[in-house]
């Protein structure tokens, strides 16, 4: 038996009582767990076994294998978030992004950079902004993080004007050919977000111009070199045009 600190990244229906949940820990990566009787409505367990729920979860682990869950002791409730239908689906989709790369890079990072993020958003930061913030950082762990310090063409470090995910990265003026340009300032700022200590961020100052730019830059570069194809993601697509609408 073992104590792991996690976050309840997903769960499935087992049998009429019983839930599997998907959890990602600091220990041990991500964990499939069997909460007995989670659903029955004098468990202990049913409040504290849904998706989004942040604690120490103290279990009989099996590597490799389903866990059992015996107790779990709430570290944040993430109240004010559960409260706004923005602030969960953007918290939904990095929930199912962080699984889908926790499983292909068991960096222990992970589970920080996720915790911090869903911390940010339940203490009133832009979601879209963490989000980008979040996803950013990912691609480190995936092994396909865009070149941002240099032309990813030619290597130049100076007169870059803009930012390609078809090029890979920053493209100068030298390489240019007819990509879309994007701001001076969200060239600058994609470097700043990715260098950015989450846990750190006090205030976010971003022009929606810039916002918008960073977005469309990671949603394309992600399908273009990560093979994820999240549902969540749609959503939060559709979440956004019901916006600019």
């Amino acid at each position: 038996m073992i104590e792991v600190e996690g976050i309840i990244t997903s769960e499935t229906n087992y049998s009429e009582t019983s839930k599997i949940i998907n959890v990602i820990t600091k220990e041990k990566g991500l964990i499939g767990i069997m909460a007995k009787g989670a659903r029955s409505l004098k468990s202990p367990l049913r409040s504290v076994t849904s998706k989004l729920t942040y604690g120490k979860f103290i279990i009989f682990y099996k590597e490799g294998k389903l866990s059992t869950l015996k107790e779990v002791s709430i570290l944040n409730s993430f109240k004010n978030l559960k409260k706004d239908i923005t602030a969960i689906s953007y918290s939904a989709y990095l929930l199912e992004l962080s699984e889908g790369v926790i499983k292909q890079n068991s960096d222990p990072k992970i589970f920080d950079l996720l915790k911090e993020s869903l911390i940010k958003i339940n203490e009133g930061y832009d979601p879209l902004v963490i989000m980008n913030i979040l996803e950013l950082k990912y691609l480190d762990f995936l092994g396909v993080m865009p070149i941002i310090d240099s032309c990813a063409i030619c290597g130049k470090k100076t007169g870059i004007i803009t930012l390609s995910s078809y090029r890979g990265g920053y493209v100068c003026l030298n390489c240019y050919t007819n990509e879309k340009k994007v701001t001076t300032k969200t060239i600058k700022l994609i470097r700043m977000l990715y260098y950015v200590d989450i846990s750190k961020i006090s205030k976010i100052e971003i022009s929606k111009e810039s916002k918008n730019e960073i977005n469309l830059f990671l949603d394309d570069y992600y399908s273009r070199y990560t093979g994820l194809y999240l549902k969540s993601k749609n959503f939060i697509k559709n979440l956004q045009k019901i916006k600019v609408d």
